[in-house]
């Protein structure tokens, strides 16, 4: 008898599906059809979405802009063509998420145009003026906070493309013409038609920032790459740091709010790196042994008083082998006592005080030549601490965190220098000349007292970042254009890797570490030769409105997470944001889409868009633009 083999599957498609209920096929058949359902109904509805996408155009550049209940003209603007939108959108990806509700902040009143919440001049009044405390950080208490947004003044244009921005800054920018009176003579600023002139006078200076600049450098190597961060203190306008910048050394200049209306205002929109800040009672907010060079032009610190703390502060932001620059009293003070308005008795007194404290920090004098007197910090202590037994103050500091400078109190001890074995040693490493300092691993990093970061992590941060910031050139044009951005900041720096990508761009970034943060990276950043501060974002920035162009937040808002409010931090950005400049952050698409109800209650136009490396990761960025707008044209300042 023949065997007929019979097929497992039934003979006709009538007899299928109770063949497969029977079976455990059932399940899998199940799935394969709703999953190709789904699958053929997402690509229908992609393809909608990118249609009406394609349709949507961003109206910012438009002929007027309504904010506040009235309208004003856009001014003329060197970059004509802004296009903000995002080029790539992760919104089909978002658009199931929970939606958050918006918020509308509106305009602070016009007089809050230049508020800088923790210098403001009124609260100030209430602290004790001696050592000038009151001109210190004094910020405000949460139910003080303002809930508006700041306005520009009437009037208000882009400034200046660098390098004209040097020499060039908009009247209306910063409406103030009381330096072209007070500080006339000396040629720091001049009123031409609708602009300031900055001419780069000093007041010790005169003929100019170039040319005295030319005179240090006939005392000391500005060439060779070996000077690179340099800190001017009591800046005025920063005609000292911004002529600096064509010689390849970055100088964060500071000055307090004062008598001197707008000095630290007029630098930043000449775009030139500065911070509002004093030596008072407590540390200026940077890492031990930051920079190659300090400086101070009349800057009217009284260095001797105090017991020395405010030079003492001096040589514990002073990298070893570092050069202190001063100019103006008391030096040369034979010749221009007259003119100082000070007995000659007097200024001597002064000189032989800072010579006597520069000795016993066992500094030692390099030069002084006509108005201008130079001294150099030890490559390390090994012999100042065998000088202890002779020279017993100040003392060396004990059970001292040298790098912690936030709302820390001056001392009167000496910052003790890393061990060195030889007396050749440079204390902590020594530092490679610029430009190769930059990718150089930082000795910082290389000693492993950097906690968490080894060389391997280090040069991987760079690659990162310079690939996310390619990306960044992608998703938003202007970020790509040469030229459109000059004043940086970034939020939550870490190794510094987001600036050392931009490094060839016409630009500076201010690197902030927040306080918060579990890692103090901001000596590793001073290392690579780039700049920044200490900044804790549950309190405002010692900055004038309109500092920055660009904004950079990395994880900046899971780091504050209920810490302090997000509304706060937000409206502290668009407080510190020009007009039409972009901010990107990067964090969970959970916590971007809070920050993006905020945003759209600031009247910023902002677009999720996916991560560098696909749709896949819950990380995205949100790109965000500050739209055009100012204070009503009927009120004055």
């Amino acid at each position: 008898m023949a065997v007929t083999h019979q097929s497992p599957y039934p003979p006709n498609t009538k007899y299928f599906l109770p063949y497969v209920k029977k079976t455990k096929l059932f399940p899998i058949v199940t799935v394969v059809v709703l999953c190709s359902f789904f699958y053929f109904l997402g690509v229908w509805q992609h393809g909608s979405d990118v249609q009406v996408r394609a349709a949507t155009t961003i109206t910012n550049n438009n002929n007027e802009i309504k904010c506040g209940g009235h309208q004003q003209p856009k001014p003329s603007s060197p970059f004509t063509s802004l296009d903000f939108s995002a080029h790539h959108t992760a919104e089909s990806e978002v658009s199931t998420l929970p939606v958050w509700e918006t918020k509308k902040f509106p305009p602070c009143d016009v007089k809050y145009s230049e508020y800088t919440p923790c210098e403001d001049t009124q609260r100030s009044l209430k602290f004790d003026r001696d050592r000038l405390i009151y001109r210190e950080r004094h910020c405000p208490e949460r139910e003080e906070l303002l809930k508006c947004r700041v306005p520009a003044p009437y009037g208000y244009k882009n400034p200046f493309p660098w390098p004209k921005s040097r020499n060039y800054a908009w009247y209306a920018n910063v409406p103030h013409k009381h330096l072209t009176v007070e500080k006339a003579v000396q040629n720091w600023i001049r009123v031409e038609g609708d602009r300031f002139r900055f001419p780069g006078g000093g007041t010790m200076f005169p003929n100019g920032a170039d040319a005295y600049i030319d005179d240090i450098g006939k005392l000391i190597n500005l060439k060779d790459g070996s000077i690179r961060t340099a800190i001017d203190t009591g800046c005025g306008v920063a005609s000292w740091g911004a002529y600096l910048l064509s010689r390849n050394i970055l100088a964060m200049s500071f000055a307090p709010v004062d008598s001197h209306e707008a000095q630290v205002q007029f630098a930043l929109e000449r775009g030139v790196p500065a911070l509002i800040g004093v030596i008072a009672s407590k540390r200026l907010p940077y890492p031990s042994r930051a920079f190659d060079m300090a400086h101070c032009s009349r800057c009217l610190i009284p260095w001797g008083k105090n017991n020395g703390q405010y030079l003492i502060e001096v040589d514990r932001i002073l990298r070893p082998g570092g050069y202190w620059i001063l100019s103006g009293p008391p030096i040369n003070w034979k010749r221009h006592w007259k003119g100082w308005n000070r007995t000659r008795e007097d200024l001597q007194a002064e000189q032989l005080t800072i010579e006597s404290m520069a000795k016993s920090m066992c500094w030692k004098k390099f030069v002084e030549k006509d108005d201008i007197a130079i001294w150099q910090k030890a490559t390390n202590h090994i012999h100042c601490k065998m000088n202890r037994k002779v020279i017993r103050n100040p003392p060396f500091c004990k059970a001292q965190e040298p790098d912690k400078a936030w709302y820390t109190n001056l001392e009167t001890c000496l910052t003790p220098l890393p061990e060195a074995s030889n007396i050749r040693d440079i204390a902590g490493g020594q530092l490679t000349k610029w430009p190769e300092r930059l990718t150089a691993t930082p000795p910082r990093v290389l000693s492993g007292s950097v906690e968490g970061v080894t060389e391997d992590m280090f040069r991987e941060d760079m690659k990162l970042w310079r690939k996310r910031v390619e990306y960044y050139k992608s998703v938003n044009n202007q970020v790509a254009q040469k030229g459109r951005y000059r004043n940086v900041l970034d939020m939550n720096a870490q190794l510094g890797g987001f600036a050392a990508a931009l490094a060839d761009e016409p630009l500076w970034v201010m690197n902030v570490v927040p306080t918060e943060a579990k890692v103090n990276t901001l000596g590793v950043i001073y290392e690579r030769g780039l700049i920044g501060t200490y900044q804790s974002w549950c309190e405002a920035m010692s900055t004038y409105p309109r500092t920055y162009d660009f904004i950079h937040a990395d994880s900046v808002f899971s780091l504050y997470d209920n810490r302090c409010e997000v509304e706060d931090i937000l409206l502290e950005m668009d407080r510190i944001l020009r007009p039409e400049g972009t901010v990107i952050f990067r964090d969970d698409v959970d916590v971007l889409l809070n920050v993006k109800s905020i945003t759209d209650g600031l009247n910023w136009d902002s677009r999720i868009v996916d991560h560098e490396d696909g749709p896949l990761y819950r990380e995205k960025l949100l790109v965000s633009v500050k739209l055009y707008w100012t204070a009503p044209a009927h009120r004055d300042l």
